[in-house]
Formats: structure tokens, C-alpha cells, sequence
């Protein structure tokens, strides 16, 4: 029996909310991926061609893992409330606002040179 048949159907404005949350991460990896098309496609005196395509890559890569966390936390959540469980902390949060520092940095380093 699959988690989606397994205890009742929660509350259907949380599960919307759930919905939402998912949705706004797929906002995420796609602004992501629209930024690694741009810097490779539209900007070709940004910085040299090799720290471009690494740029592009880095942000290419990151919209899939958001893309995947967003469906495995949507589900996760869905399946905790499914079964009255505590919906679990994840330490993505963190890892993602690192990142986006770093990036910015780095943007700003590649913008500056």
C-alpha cells in the first residue's frame, strides 16, 4: 500500500498550504535555471567563457537538487500529516541560504573582474 492510501486525508487547507510551499521551490529552481541560461546565453563579456560555464553549471546543478528536495519535502510533509506525525526540521534551510551567499559573492566577484 502506497503512503498516499495510508491514514486519512488531511485537512485539505494544509495540504493546499503543503502544495504551496512546493510550488514556491519550484519558483526557486526555475529562477535558478533561467540564471545559468542568462549567464551562459546573454552575458558573453560577463567574465571568461570557462567561469562562465562553471557559473552555469553550479546553478544548473542547484536547480535540480532544489527541484528534488522540493518534491521529497512535499511528500514527506504530506505523508506526516496523512498519519498525525510531526512534520520533520530540515537543515536544507541553512545549506540553501549558504550557498546563495557564497553565489553572491562570487557573482559579485565576477561582475567586479
Amino acid at each position: 500500500m502506497t503512503w498516499r492510501k495510508k491514514g486519512e486525508a488531511p485537512d485539505y487547507r494544509f495540504s493546499l498550504a503543503n502544495e504551496r510551499t512546493y510550488l514556491a521551490w519550484i519558483r526557486t529552481a526555475l529562477a535558478l535555471l533561467a540564471g545559468a541560461i542568462g549567464i551562459d546565453q546573454l552575458a558573453p563579456n560577463l567574465a571568461r567563457p570557462e567561469v562562465r560555464i562553471l557559473l552555469s553549471l553550479f546553478l544548473c546543478i542547484g536547480a535540480g537538487l532544489v527541484a528534488f528536495y522540493a518534491y521529497r519535502r512535499w511528500a514527506s510533509n504530506e505523508q506526516a500529516m496523512r498519519l498525525n506525525q510531526e512534520i520533520q526540521y530540515t537543515g536544507f534551510l541553512k545549506i540553501t541560504s549558504i550557498v546563495m551567499v557564497i553565489l553572491a559573492f562570487a557573482a559579485a566577484l565576477v561582475i567586479l573582474l
